[in-house]
């Protein structure tokens, strides 16, 4: 199979249902992390809450189109944005919601998004994030959302691929992580 250079519709909801369910995986590990500003225990609960809800959307968006072509993609950004910011529980949700919006709003702009839109979504979605938040403390989620941005931001200095592109992002998010 030959790697995507551009990011579709169907990608991207399969993307968001695959973080959903890596969320559930992983909620009460997140959950038990969770102690800043204080140890409430429920930031995987409350980001898995919001991707249910951004799931929630995309289904609409699916039942809204069937018999007929599929959403665009520029349709299915809409449905992530909206459906993270109305299913957005508690501190880490609002901040994921803001990933979301930041993210989606650069690759909903493209018609066929590639290691640029990406990386600049990812841009975007880091900076609509620690807008979102009164005092943005490092060693939090802002500070492993912004080396994902860095990260994909080098990987196109050296023509980066899409594929290349989120590689280096997971690998600057993981070490900031």
């Amino acid at each position: 199979m030959e790697p995507l250079e551009t990011l579709h519709a169907a990608d991207l909801v399969a993307v968001i249902r695959a973080f959903r369910t890596a969320l559930r995986t992983h909620q009460g590990i997140i959950d038990r992390l969770n102690v800043y500003p204080v140890p409430d225990g429920d930031t995987g609960t409350n980001m898995a809450l919001t991707l249910e809800s951004v799931v929630a959307e995309l289904e609409a968006l699916d039942d809204a189109h069937r018999g007929g072509p599929g959403p665009d993609l520029q349709g299915v950004c809409k449905a992530v944005a909206h459906g993270s910011l109305m299913g957005a529980r508690g501190n880490s949700g609002v901040i994921l919601s803001q990933l979301l919006r930041g993210l989606a709003n650069v690759v909903g702009g493209s018609a066929a998004p590639g290691p640029e839109e990406v990386a600049g979504g990812l841009r975007a979605a880091s900076e609509t994030a620690r807008q979102a938040v009164l005092r943005p403390v490092e060693g939090t989620i802002l500070t492993v959302a912004r080396a994902a941005a860095e990260g994909a931001e080098e990987s196109l200095g050296t023509g980066g691929s899409l594929a290349g592109v989120l590689e280096a992002a997971h690998r600057s998010a993981s070490a900031a992580l």
